[in-house]
């Protein structure tokens, strides 16, 4: 009998925090403003607006240096993204000339209630999701999944498993913890039982 196993964990394969769940607005509950997730949204019961997404840079070799990315409407189609100064994650502030490649950065948001982490980069043309839709899965009007487009070429993507509406591309799932604060329990703009966003790259099995 075969037994299927966890590879043991990498360095770059470590869970890590992407904020408080109130710092994700919470797309889908009006369906005629999902609209881009880099597009901003009201979030966390405050004033302010922020985008509906979040994008962290994950190096390969230690995720423990990982750094959110500011989601910058402009950013270009060539496989990277240009950065502006950062809120340092990991350890480090990203200089604004500084360019990351999207194949190491994860794009984090909340879909009707459930929160989805994926490649930042679309498997077919390597094209920033963050300008992408996310959208419901139907079938005569049931709701199956969740998936998301891309608007460069208009493939779609499903984000629980990551299988494209053609073709063999397939988007990288990662893994989703909420996990109970450490911090104060409150702080401005914040609700009692708030929970962390912990994500990692989705573990092999071999």
């Amino acid at each position: 009998m075969f037994k299927y196993f966890t590879a043991p964990n990498r360095a770059g394969d470590q869970w890590f925090s992407v904020g408080l769940a109130s710092s994700f607005p919470d797309l889908g509950q009006d369906e005629e403003e999902v609209g881009v997730l880099s597009q901003p949204r009201p979030c966390g019961g405050g004033d302010g607006k922020r985008p509906g997404c979040k994008a962290f840079h994950v190096p390969k070799l230690d995720s423990s240096k990982s750094q959110e990315i500011p989601i910058i409407p402009s950013a270009g189609d060539d496989g990277t993204t240009q950065q502006q100064t950062t809120s340092d994650i990991g350890g480090g502030v990203i200089s604004e000339s500084e360019s990351l490649p999207l194949e190491e950065q994860v794009l984090v948001f909340r879909y009707k209630g459930k929160f989805h982490a994926v490649d930042h980069s679309c498997p077919h043309s390597s094209f920033p999701l963050s300008k992408g839709i996310p959208f419901d899965i139907e079938d005569f009007g049931v709701i199956l999944s969740a998936g998301i487009s891309c608007p460069k070429h208009g493939w779609s993507f499903d984000l629980f498993t990551g299988m494209s509406d053609r073709g063999n591309y397939k988007l990288k799932i990662w893994e989703v913890q909420l996990r109970d604060s450490a911090g104060p329990k409150k702080a401005e703009n914040r609700d009692i039982g708030d929970k962390e966003v912990w994500v990692r790259r989705k573990q092999r099995m071999g």
